[in-house]
C-alpha cells in the first residue's frame, strides 16, 4: 500500500475510502470497520474489479501466518456488513476469491501541516469483554453452516438458528460467536435460558449477565433494553424455546432501542418477530443406501463424527471395512442428529460397534451415556425428546403420536383421518401440522410430487412409544386401516 503514497482516496458513488487515515465514509459520514477488514478492503479497492485470489489475500494480510479460511470469511463478512444496502459490491467468486465492484476514482489528498508542537494522543484500543468459553469442541460438517451464519451477521441484526434437540444449535452459535470476535467492535455475551423456569425472569436473566442496573424496581424488557442504549453488543441466547414469547418480546425491543446490538438466538422454533432471519440447522450429511466404498462414507460428516467420537474414548479403533458400514447404518437410523451420534459413539467404545447397531431397535435404552457435565436434557437420547415434547400443548401431543403410524409419510388427507374420532376439522390438523414443522418435529417432504410430510425415524419411535403409552395405538391402527382399505378400493372401482 505505501508504494501508492499514504494520501490517497478512492470514490465511487456515495464511498469514500481514505488510505492515509484508514477511514470508510458513506456520504461523508465515517463508517465503522476493523482494521484487519479495513486492509483486506485496501487490497480490493487497489485491484478494483479484479478477482482477488484468498491466498493472495491471506499473504497479504497474514504475512508468514497460519491462518484458517474461516478468519478470512470473519472479516469479509464485517466489510459487507460495514457495506450495508451496496454489500453486492464484494462479489465472492466461490472457492477462488474476491472482487470489489464499482467506478472508482483515486485522486491523492494533500495532508494539512501540523502546526508546530502539536502531538496526536494515542488512545489505547477498547478491550471488548465476551463470556463465551475459549475451549470448543471439534466442529465436524458445520462449514457451510458457519459461512452462511457470518453473512447474515453482517446484514441481519436477529438471527434464530432453528433445529430438533442434538441437532447442534448451541455448539454452532458459540462456535460462530468465537469466529467473529476477533473483528466484532464490541462486547460478545452468552446468556443460557435452560435452566429458567419463569418466563417473566428473561429480562434479568439478561441484565444480570451484562451487568446492568435498570433503575426502578420492575425488571423489564423495555429497562433492560434502555439500559443497553447504544453500546456495540452481540447477544446470544440460548436454548428459547420454553420462553420463546417473553424472549421474542425482549429480541424486539432491543432491536427497536439499542441499534448497535445483534442478536444471536438459538431456539427449537422461530421467535416470529420483525426483521429475524430464520437459520434452520440441517442434520450431519449421511450416506445413502447405495454408497458401497468405505472412502466414499467416511466423506460424509455424520461418519466422520462417529468415529472422531469412538476414537476419543478408544484411541486405539481403527475404522475397518466392516465397522465403517456399521457406523453408516446407524448414522442413517439416528438421521444425522449429532448429539445422538455421540451418544452412539460412545456406546460403542465400551460394546462395539456391531453391538451397536444391533441394538438401535430400543435405542432409548442404549443410548444414555451423555458428557457428565452436559444439561440434564442431552445426557440421555430420551431426556432430549422429553424436553421438546413437553414442551408442546396437548393437541399437537396428540397429533404427533398419531402421525408416528406412518412409516413412510403422510399427506393431510391421511393425518386427517387418524383424527377423525378427536372432532377436529382439517383446518386444525393442518394448523397443527405447520406448528409441528415450525417446532422441528416434522419436515416437509420435498422429494414428494404431492405436499406430504415425515417424522425423523428417531422422533418417530419416540412418539410411537408415547402413543403405545396412551393407550391409543390399536384405535388409532384401526382408522389408518379403514382409510387404506377405502382409499384402495375407490381407486379399483372409479
Amino acid at each position: 500500500m505505501s508504494e501508492l503514497g499514504p494520501n490517497l482516496v478512492y470514490e465511487s458513488g456515495r464511498w469514500r475510502f481514505h488510505l492515509g487515515r484508514r477511514e470508510l465514509y458513506a456520504c461523508g459520514v465515517p463508517v465503522p470497520i476493523g482494521a484487519r477488514a479495513f486492509e483486506i478492503m485496501s487490497v480490493l479497492v487497489q485491484s478494483a474489479n479484479e478477482l482477488v485470489a484468498k491466498d493472495t489475500l491471506m499473504d497479504r494480510i497474514w504475512p508468514g501466518g497460519i491462518v484458517g479460511e474461516n478468519t478470512l470469511h470473519v472479516h469479509i463478512a464485517a466489510i459487507r456488513k460495514a457495506l450495508g444496502r451496496d454489500r453486492a459490491m464484494l462479489n465472492t467468486v466461490s472457492g477462488r476469491g474476491f472482487r470489489l465492484l464499482g467506478e472508482w476514482a483515486v485522486r491523492r489528498e494533500i495532508a494539512p501541516r501540523e502546526p508546530a508542537g502539536l502531538k496526536y494522543a494515542r488512545i489505547p484500543a477498547r478491550t471488548f469483554q465476551t463470556n463465551v468459553p475459549d475451549t470448543a469442541v471439534n466442529l465436524i460438517g458445520r462449514t457451510n453452516e458457519v459461512r452462511h451464519i457470518l453473512d447474515v451477521l453482517s446484514s441481519s441484526r436477529a438471527i434464530t438458528l432453528t433445529g430438533p434437540g442434538g441437532i447442534g444449535k448451541t455448539t454452532l452459535a458459540l462456535h460462530v460467536s468465537r469466529c467473529i470476535r476477533p473483528t466484532f467492535e464490541g462486547d460478545i455475551w452468552l446468556v443460557e435460558f435452560a435452566a429458567l423456569a419463569d418466563p417473566n425472569l428473561v429480562p434479568a436473566a439478561v441484565a444480570d449477565v451484562l451487568g446492568l442496573d435498570p433503575g426502578g424496581n420492575e425488571m423489564t424488557a423495555e429497562a433492560v433494553a434502555r439500559a443497553i442504549g447504544n453500546r456495540p453488543l452481540l447477544l446470544v441466547l440460548d436454548n428459547c424455546e420454553h420462553v420463546i414469547d417473553a424472549t421474542a418480546r425482549l429480541v424486539e425491543t432491543v432491536l427497536r432501542l439499542c441499534p448497535r446490538t445483534t442478536v444471536l438466538a438459538t431456539s427449537q422454533e422461530p421467535l416470529q418477530i420483525a426483521g429475524e432471519y430464520v437459520c434452520r440447522v440441517p442434520p450431519l450429511e449421511i450416506p445413502r443406501q447405495h454408497e458401497a466404498e468405505p472412502e466414499d462414507l467416511l466423506a460424509f460428516s455424520a461418519v466422520q463424527l462417529f468415529v472422531a467420537g469412538l476414537q476419543a474414548s478408544d484411541s486405539a479403533f481403527v475404522a475397518s471395512r466392516e465397522a465403517v458400514y456399521l457406523i453408516a447404518v446407524i448414522c442413517r437410523h439416528l438421521d444425522g442428529i449429532p448429539l445422538a451420534i455421540e451418544f452412539a459413539a460412545a456406546r460403542a467404545a465400551t460394546l462395539g460397534v456391531e453391538q451397536v447397531a444391533a441394538g438401535l431397535r430400543n435405542r432409548f435404552a442404549l443410548l444414555t451415556r451423555g458428557r457428565r457435565t452436559a444439561a440434564p436434557r442431552h445426557r440421555t437420547l430420551r431426556a432430549t425428546l422429553d424436553w421438546s415434547y413437553e414442551l408442546l400443548p396437548e393437541p399437537e401431543r396428540l397429533l404427533l403420536r398419531r402421525l408416528a403410524i406412518f412409516a413412510g409419510g403422510f399427506t393431510l388427507e391421511g393425518a386427517t383421518a387418524v383424527m377423525g374420532d378427536t372432532g377436529y376439522p382439517a383446518s386444525a390438523v393442518l394448523e397443527g401440522i405447520a406448528n409441528l414443522v415450525a417446532k422441528s418435529f416434522l419436515s416437509l417432504d420435498q422429494s414428494s410430487s404431492g405436499t406430504r410430510w415425515a417424522l425423523p425415524e428417531t422422533i418417530r419411535t419416540y412418539a410411537l412409544e408415547k402413543l403405545v403409552e396412551s393407550g391409543d395405538a390399536d384405535t388409532t391402527g384401526h382408522r389408518n386401516t379403514s382409510v387404506h382399505q377405502a382409499s384402495t378400493q375407490s381407486l379399483s372401482n372409479p
